[in-house]
């Protein structure tokens, strides 16, 4: 369990603290209303990772006690896929843009629902979930679905953790950014490295 665990909460950090659109916003809402806003839409983001994984789980764990051959397929086809997401990392340009113009204040329940939905309702989460989880199961004979739900607790948690550090550190992170340009290159081929290594990973 341990010898997965630990290739699994790299990967989930690294990939978490990866430029993308939902560190972005709360970021900005950090920058524009406040560390308590940013806070709290980053705790509806990561809620939303529990409704992710369930359909993991359950969906992924009835092909598992079916069929071995089905199994490897779903692990081939996330292998597929991660290395796609390489590519299009690739070929993106390095540049992080955001702006905080323009935000209007919200009140914190409405922060975390809308956080919430955005997660819930992003498709590419599910499947980016279906290709990296699978390849982490440390018992594939015993309880998936425990399993799974393990995984994503651990993910929801390193969300928490770094997506919350944004939004405390949001004026501080904004500012480092927009001197040392260069960081969002050193992001890119990290991700880069990351979706290539848990494809691998995922293959041995």
């Amino acid at each position: 369990m341990i010898d997965q665990l630990i290739p699994f909460l790299t990967a989930s950090a690294i990939l978490t603290i990866s430029p993308g659109p939902d560190i972005i916003y709360v970021m900005v809402q950090g920058i524009a209303n406040g560390k308590k806003h940013g806070f709290v839409t980053a705790l509806g983001l990561a809620t939303g990772i529990i409704v992710h994984t369930s359909l993991v789980a359950f969906g992924v764990s009835a092909i598992i006690k079916s069929s071995d051959s089905l199994f490897l397929i779903i692990k081939l086809l996330g292998t597929s896929y991660l290395l796609y997401l390489a590519w299009l990392v690739f070929r993106s340009d390095p540049k992080i843009a955001y702006s905080s113009k323009g935000i209007q204040k919200k009140s914190l329940l409405s922060l975390f629902k809308q956080g919430f939905i955005m997660n819930v309702l992003n498709p590419k989460v599910t499947i980016f979930f279906l290709a990296f989880f699978p390849g982490f199961l440390w018992d594939p004979e015993g309880n998936t679905v425990v399993q799974f739900y393990i995984l994503g607790l651990f993910f929801m948690g390193i969300t928490i953790l770094i997506f919350g550090s944004v939004a405390l550190l949001a004026g501080k992170i904004s500012t480092y950014l927009k001197k040392h340009t260069h960081s969002a290159l050193v992001l890119k081929w990290l991700q880069i490295v990351v979706f290539i290594g848990i494809a691998t990973f995922i293959l041995i």
